[in-house]
């Protein structure tokens, strides 16, 4: 991953006058002895996450589970809040099936699946798409996204979404695909701005879908016709992958990789506000980048969202001002259940926030090492996902962690047939989770 422009200067222009400090007897004068003690570098901070001490008695209260008989759009609803879902109270491996390609050195799952109409629709890393029964995991149809003049090389998949009977597939060549969801059949095409790593959100008769250069479109659902396109800054490095536009109350809040979120006017695309996550600290190169990969959350007048360098914000949907700032990175999607908010941080800790304020209930380390002692072998985690009194975390290591969101502590490991990389969807009191070999399991 090579560094964005203006990341690559301020690297350049450090080392330069860092080597300037080491010619001053060009100069005609000698350098002084270095000070004694320890030295501390200022571009990289180790900072831990604490509970907030005055919150050390306030309890953790939730809205009671309630049962989902669908997962849309990438978290489950245009909005992306889908606050305290129910579940079986243990959870077991009810199905297992092969949904497609899976991720290699080349290629990466990107998609989530989703459920509707009784089927878990899976698009796989070479852009087909299939439907299977959800209760059973029968094949039902599968059918390919890719054009038909394209060859065989392989496109990183944004993700799917459904409406209204059809889905709607982004994908990486820069497309658009609309399916009957019974059937699989294409029933329109359309052109993007640029290849497309995020699903879409279908809402309202519309298709809206962001783009890898920065690019927001909105579609219409019935023929895809392009009814607006708002573009923020272009970025030259990012992570892959990236957010899904979140709805609600007539706004699109969409956030880009260059760390600007904007909320803008459904019916024309007009910028209602606009705010970036800006770097806050940097403990690597990767740090230094501004992308939002997870997506944003509305809930109740406040949109929820998270960067990676470092900072979590909380901002009011109508006015655009910052309700609250947490110096708190992560490229996951924010979890919303009640007054708390829950957070899986680039740290690998679980951090349960205030919702109102933002500040730290607990913090609960999940682990960013297989070997802790010698830090070899780094532990890649996703999530977090709520589910009858359980948040649930999956590991790229092939484990799932049921962590307690009342008090942080962990109430079991499951381990699975091989390692994720995307967070678990609900439906119908059932756990799907999609494996980075494209196995698609139903956890019941």
């Amino acid at each position: 991953m090579s560094l964005s422009r203006r990341h690559f200067l301020s690297a350049l222009s450090a080392s330069t006058l860092g080597g300037c400090g080491l010619t001053d007897d060009w100069f005609g004068a000698t350098p002084p002895p270095p000070l004694p003690g320890t030295r501390l570098s200022v571009l990289v901070i180790d900072q831990k996450l604490e509970p907030d001490p005055g919150l050390a008695n306030v309890p953790v209260r939730l809205p009671r589970p309630f049962a989902n008989d669908s997962w849309t759009v990438s978290s489950g609803t245009p909005s992306h809040a889908m606050q305290h879902l129910d579940g079986a109270d243990e959870l077991k491996v009810a199905w297992r099936i092969r949904a497609g390609t899976g991720s290699s050195s080349s290629i990466r799952l990107l998609a989530t699946p989703i459920v509707a109409e009784g089927k878990v629709f899976v698009t796989d890393a070479d852009a087909r798409v299939g439907a299977f029964d959800a209760r059973t995991g029968a094949n039902i149809w599968r059918a390919s996204a890719r054009p038909e003049n394209e060859s065989g090389d392989p496109a990183h998949a944004g993700g799917i979404a459904y409406a209204d009977g059809r889905i709607y597939v982004g994908t990486g060549f820069a497309q658009v695909v609309a399916m009957e969801a019974a059937s699989g059949k294409v029933l329109w095409r359309q052109t993007v701005p640029g290849p497309v790593r995020s699903a879409p959100t279908a809402v309202q008769g519309r298709v809206i879908v962001a783009t890898v250069d920065n690019q927001c479109s909105v579609l219409d659902a019935s023929d895809g016709a392009r009814q607006w396109v708002h573009a923020g800054i272009p970025e030259v490095a990012g992570l892959l992958g990236g957010p899904s536009p979140a709805v609600d109350s007539g706004a699109v809040v969409v956030a880009y990789s260059s760390g600007e979120i904007f909320a803008l006017r459904i019916e024309n695309g007009r910028i209602i506000w606009q705010d970036a996550l800006v770097q806050v600290r940097r403990s690597d190169q990767i740090a230094g980048l501004s992308d939002i990969r997870g997506n944003p959350v509305i809930d109740r007048g406040i949109v929820i969202a998270a960067g990676n360098s470092g900072r979590t914000v909380g901002i009011d949907l109508r006015t655009g001002a910052r309700v609250w700032d947490a110096d708190l990175g992560s490229i996951d999607t924010p979890w919303v259940a009640g007054d708390f908010v829950f957070v899986l941080s680039t740290e690998a800790d679980l951090v349960c926030l205030t919702r109102r304020e933002g500040r730290i209930r607990w913090v609960t380390s999940l682990g960013r090492w297989k070997d802790e002692a010698k830090k070899r072998d780094p532990l890649f985690w996703s999530g977090p996902v709520l589910v009858k009194d359980r948040l649930l975390v999956v590991g790229g290591h092939g484990e799932m962690v049921a962590v307690s969101p009342y008090t942080g502590q962990f109430l079991g490991r499951l381990s699975l047939p091989s390692g994720i990389s995307l967070s678990p969807i609900v439906a119908d009191r059932a756990v799907y989770a999609l494996t980075d070999s494209a196995d698609l399991i139903r956890l019941a």
